[in-house]
């Protein structure tokens, strides 16, 4: 398959994107995430991906947690490709974890995957019981502007939270 401006080298190690055999794994799957190579790495900017329909179980009663996903990075040198993405983030749907305990889990697969110089994983999570949980956890590569980046943002965080719409 042709991919306008993208050498068959440049997508040697992608191999979910366009496969007609998807295979959604049943447990916390890693490994399905695959990356490419950032065109443009001299350059700073974001990526956001937005995921309406993450899954999770709670640990203790095995009921399904439904949130909204905001994952948003600055690359380096190398991208997460979006569709191993979905696949990793559809693993968690038989995964028993806390809110807080996804996200950062999440940030941390992305940040061991890729290096990038900024992330940030904001979990909107549906109530249950009449309590939402939203999770937020962010990173900036150390030593760099990233990480003055990291704590700003995470001391300005959500400032006005009466504003969150997701509900």
């Amino acid at each position: 398959m042709a991919h306008a401006g993208r050498s068959p080298e440049e997508l040697k190690d992608i191999s979910q994107l366009g496969s007609q055999g998807t295979r959604y794994p049943s447990q916390y799957a890693p490994e399905v995430l695959e990356t490419f190579d950032n065109k443009h790495p001299g350059r700073d900017y974001f990526v956001k991906f937005n995921c309406p329909e993450f899954t999770s179980l709670c640990p203790m009663t095995g009921q399904p947690d439904f949130a909204t996903l905001y994952i948003s990075y600055i690359p380096d040198v190398k991208m997460v490709e979006s569709k191993s993405l979905k696949l990793y983030l559809f693993s968690f749907r038989n995964h028993g974890d806390f809110h807080e305990d996804c996200v950062n889990v999440i940030m941390n697969d992305l940040i061991a995957l890729m290096n990038p110089r900024y992330i940030e994983v904001w979990g909107k999570f549906t109530p249950r019981g009449g309590i939402s949980i939203d999770p937020y956890c962010n990173y900036g590569r150390p030593g760099t502007k990233y990480e003055a980046m990291a704590e700003h943002r995470l001391l300005n965080h959500d400032l006005y939270p009466e504003k969150v719409d997701n509900r």
